[in-house]
């Protein structure tokens, strides 16, 4: 967060004893090397905070008018519409609305089992049009996750950068001096290097907060790659019949009442279609803050309307209730805009600390040289401060695009 505090020359006036030198060391070290990939991995996750906005411009079919949306969602009418849609082979999941002006989804398949969405409306369960399986969305979480690399191999290839954003987070509190002075210290524009500087300053002491919760969440996605995830929630068993049953339209409206009289209040995000099993799956918001969907949820025989079971992200023991709030926590998607437009620029502002330290090496390698300070040279001068990490930087950022094309040709 510091690499910039040496950016006056009185600062330079007295040698630094060794142990800030050290910390210094480090500091810039952890900064440096890796830089160009933290910084593609900080980007890809603050797009992939606003990623179905993203889908939203790109694809009409997820639009509706929010004055058109009248009452709860059309669970069932949605659903049979779905699975009357041409070229659908099966319904399998229904996603809520990201936000009033947004389309209801619908995970579907053809009959090759290739996977893409449908858009319906809320309120009347018309289907608006068809979204491919690799938006922006999955793009960009896939990305920012696991490079589009299989997630046993990819989570802890990435998640492994929250050790180094922790190292940098607690190197700069010792590096930076009296680092609380600097909230409202202004940018100054006497050469490129000092620019540079105050503005990693500044937006690391806001962002304090910030890099610490992502360092966090990061490692324990990491954990939880190596295998110290949560116990499983508890689930219906799904032992498929002898004979399969075809769930209709008044059936399933019926299971679907069931499960909401079964579980007042519950704010409904997904409905997973019973398949051959005939289990119906509700699941969403309830009391308990900070965890996932699937954390409440109803199960429903569909062919009788039985309950089958509740569950409520309250029961949850402390090993779980720490796996549910990592996604919440690092996406920002909790409180909805509240929290996700905060999120995003908080991102944008992490990424910004990522180019900027390295810029500030850059530049004051050039200033020791005798060469200009120029704000063009601290991209070339962060690709030479790199030395041999930026080949390895380089090869994971590719890594990703390889695998994104197997990804969209649905090779993986």
């Amino acid at each position: 967060m510091a690499r910039g505090i040496e950016s006056g020359a009185s600062v330079r006036a007295k040698p630094a004893p060794k142990a800030a030198r050290t910390w210094w060391t480090v500091h810039q070290w952890v900064g440096l090397k890796l830089s160009l990939f933290m910084t593609f991995i900080l980007f890809t996750g603050t797009l992939a905070v606003m990623s179905a906005e993203i889908d939203w411009l790109l694809q009409p079919s997820l639009r509706v008018a929010p004055s058109s949306v009248e009452g709860p969602v059309a669970w069932a009418a949605i659903a049979e519409n779905a699975r009357g849609y041409p070229g659908v082979a099966k319904a399998n999941y229904i996603s809520a609305p990201t936000a009033s002006a947004f389309a209801v989804k619908v995970t579907v398949e053809n009959e090759a089992g290739d996977l893409f969405f449908l858009h319906a409306h809320p309120t009347t369960g018309e289907i608006q049009g068809t979204g491919p399986w690799v938006g922006a969305q999955r793009v960009l979480r896939n990305m920012h996750r696991h490079l589009n690399l299989p997630t046993w191999l990819g989570v802890p290839i990435v998640s492994s950068l929250a050790f180094l954003l922790l190292i940098s987070l607690v190197t700069s509190l010792v590096v930076y001096k009296k680092w609380w002075r600097g909230f409202t210290k202004p940018l100054r524009r006497r050469d490129a290097r000092t620019w540079w500087g105050d503005f990693h300053r500044l937006a690391g002491v806001w962002s304090l907060w910030f890099v610490a919760l992502i360092a966090l969440t990061g490692i324990w996605y990491f954990i939880e790659s190596l295998g110290g995830d949560a116990p499983p929630h508890p689930r219906v068993e799904r032992e498929a019949p002898l004979n399969a049953v075809q769930i209709g339209e008044g059936s399933l409206a019926a299971a679907i009442d069931a499960a909401m009289a079964a579980y007042p209040g519950l704010k409904v995000e997904n409905v997973q279609l019973p398949g051959e099993d005939g289990v119906l799956e509700l699941n969403g918001e309830y009391e308990a803050v900070l965890v996932r969907p699937r954390s409440n949820a109803v199960y429903v025989d569909a062919r009788s309307a039985k309950v089958l079971l509740k569950t409520d992200g309250r029961d949850l023991n402390l090993h779980q209730r720490i796996g549910e709030m990592a996604d919440p926590l690092h996406f920002g998607y909790f409180g909805g805009y509240w929290t996700k437009v905060p999120w995003f620029l908080f991102g944008l502002a992490m990424t910004g600390l990522s180019l900027s330290g390295a810029a500030i090496y850059s530049l004051r390698i050039a200033r020791e040289r005798g060469d200009r300070v120029r704000l063009r040279r601290s991209l070339s001068g962060m690709w030479h401060g790199m030395a041999r990490w930026r080949w390895l930087s380089t090869a994971l950022i590719g890594i990703g695009f390889v695998f994104l094309v197997f990804l969209i040709l649905g090779i993986q």
